[in-house]
């Protein structure tokens, strides 16, 4: 067991762990921080999608202690009252569904409009490749998307 300092949504947080245990087990079991899902496992899927340092990853691949002193960005903190242009969109365009990787989506969407403000279809569609949604809102995700990149 190692004791890890990690700054989670502007906070810091000491947690023991040991060295390679995945920052989702962290973020759920050891800090109870519930928004981030559980999906593949494998990094495959997206359920697991935080930001961090700016940059969307798969937080179940990623040990935590490989996470130094990044900031980490969960869903809980991408904006103080669910307000983020992404959120907002997302209610408009009514994009959940059972909504299980809803949370890895908007994570990923504020990110790559992050880094590409007004996105094309085709780079909406490259840019949330990864990110699996059974229910298949794929449409009114990329239109969501679309609505947050003019909303910005």
């Amino acid at each position: 067991m190692s004791q890890f300092t990690l700054t989670i949504n502007g906070e810091k947080k000491e947690v023991d762990a040991v060295d390679d245990m995945p920052l989702l087990w962290v973020l759920r079991d050891l800090l109870g921080m519930k928004g981030t899902k559980f999906g593949c496992g494998q990094a495959l899927c997206g359920a697991c999608t935080v930001h961090l340092d700016g940059t969307a990853v798969r937080s179940c691949s990623i040990p935590i202690s490989e996470v130094g002193d990044g900031q980490i960005t969960t869903i809980e903190g991408l904006s103080e009252n669910g307000d983020h242009p992404v959120q907002q969109a997302w209610v408009e365009h009514i994009v959940p569904q059972c909504g299980y990787c809803q949370s890895g989506q908007i994570m990923n969407a504020a990110a790559l409009l992050k880094a590409n403000p007004s996105p094309s279809d085709e780079e909406i569609e490259a840019g949330m490749a990864g990110n699996l949604c059974r229910c298949g809102t794929y449409n009114r995700i990329k239109e969501a998307i679309k609505s947050a990149s003019q909303a910005q």
